[in-house]
């Protein structure tokens, strides 16, 4: 076995195919497997696989997503044999582009679906290997200080005034935003859930740094963030005063893993694939320096008290996301929250503002019926509309513009619709700030 310290960090040229296909486990002198996971959790995968494995040598080239695209875009595919790693996107891509060879597993202990959504290629080019959800990492003790509800839906983002004490990752900047986002979206509803997040977003932290999105609430910065629930997870495990929450209507989603197309060492990728998906390998999942969520319902018998299980979500918590379609629109999500949110944000505060003191107003003036000035709530319903303005409504007809947005295809089209969108927005926040002055009283 290789030391963490000897891992390799260039593509291997070559291979001896020490011995013939055996029963199903290796028989070749190594495997090379590609992947962007923590050495907590390689480090335990490595040491569990060659102890089941004996003579067969794990190798590890650690590579972030982008760089292994174009290491198994090469004929050799760098020598690996393996692409396992956290990386939604980059399967669906590789497999299109012809880098993986088709897998086989028992559908009867593997089903490849979680709480109603597909989490494996429904092609068998790749399979998932645990999950991960998208929820709230929240401080009870700092919201019961300040006598504020502990959130528990996507919509309580915006149902209470924070104060500053929010925090939202960049889309675009944080790697796990783009999927986050979506699914709030297609909970909330596109339209819906834009206004929502730009209601939320008016008085919040905006975070560009993935970790550090669920560690303002761990040092006290901030009391709900959303987040990828791994990290808080960890600070749980790691005894911080905090807690995790799921909404009703969130997703778990896949990290996976496939054999590629050139696989110098096929009998060993296959035993390294059905180690991890196996019973035993599953299993590790659960260790405390790991705690992912296994994509096996039998072993969670095997879970830690407290562990949620998600295929065990039912009535209002089940939520069949579509994964295919947030991929797809994750560019378009990033350049839209630049625009509506991140360049806009001193703007929205002041409109955001302007909208909840005509409410309060509404709400303290209201006639002895306790129902509000019907004028005045019918400016403040307007501006609500007009505030959560968003300035497309084909999502699935203009993400394919954006899809690669680190490649910049198509820079004089984006740029002169982003100036459309700017241009819309402002009249539309122009006209709800105008409307929600108008619905407060007169002095």
């Amino acid at each position: 076995m290789f030391p963490l310290s000897r891992r390799i960090a260039a593509p291997l040229l070559g291979s001896i195919l020490m011995f013939g296909s055996g029963a199903g486990w290796a028989v070749e002198d190594r495997v090379v497997v590609m992947t962007s996971y923590p050495d907590e959790l390689v480090q335990r995968y490595e040491q569990a696989f060659e102890r089941a494995n004996p003579g067969t040598d794990l190798q590890v080239v650690w590579k972030p997503s982008r760089d292994a695209a174009v290491e198994l875009a090469k004929p050799d595919q760098g020598g690996v044999d393996v692409y396992w790693t956290p990386s939604l996107g980059s399967f669906p891509r590789l497999r299109d582009a012809g880098a993986f060879r088709p897998l086989t597993v028992d559908r009867a202990v593997l089903p490849g679906v979680v709480d109603g959504q597909f989490v494996s290629d429904r092609q068998g080019f790749f399979e998932a290997f645990e999950v991960a959800g998208y929820g709230l990492i929240v401080n009870p003790a700092a919201l019961a200080r300040d006598r504020l509800p502990q959130p528990a839906t996507w919509r309580d983002l915006a149902a209470t005034r924070w104060a500053g004490r929010l925090a939202l990752p960049i889309a675009g900047q944080v790697g796990f935003s783009g999927a986050l986002y979506d699914i709030l979206l297609q909970a909330e509803g596109w339209e819906a859930g834009w206004a929502l997040l730009g209601e939320a977003a008016a008085d919040a932290t905006l975070v560009g740094n993935g970790g550090q999105v669920s560690e303002s609430v761990v040092n006290g910065e901030a009391d709900v963030a959303v987040t990828v629930d791994f990290f808080a997870r960890s600070a749980i495990a790691n005894g911080h005063p905090v807690a995790l929450v799921y909404p009703p209507r969130t997703a778990f989603l896949p990290a996976q893993v496939a054999i590629t197309r050139a696989a110098p060492h096929p009998d060993a990728a296959r035993a390294f694939v059905d180690f991890v998906l196996s019973a035993p390998g599953q299993a590790l999942l659960f260790h405390p320096d790991i705690r992912r969520y296994p994509v096996r319902p039998d072993v969670y018998a095997q879970a830690p008290a407290g562990t949620v299980n998600p295929f065990q979500r039912v009535g209002a918590e089940a939520y069949a996301y579509d994964m295919e379609t947030g991929l797809n629109r994750h560019g378009l999500i990033a350049a839209l929250f630049d625009t509506l949110i991140a360049g806009r944000q001193d703007r929205l505060k002041t409109l955001w503002g302007a909208i909840h003191a005509a409410e309060a107003a509404l709400a303290n003036n209201a006639e002895p019926t306790n129902k509000p000035d019907p004028e005045r709530a019918a400016l403040v319903s307007r501006a609500r509309t007009l505030a959560g303005f968003v300035p497309v409504a084909d999502a699935d007809r203009l993400a394919p513009l954006f899809q690669d947005r680190r490649s910049n295809r198509n820079p004089e089209e984006q740029a002169a619709m982003r100036k459309d969108w700017s241009a819309r927005i402002d009249a539309a926040h122009a006209e709800a700030l105008d409307l929600a002055r108008r619905a407060l009283p007169t002095p």
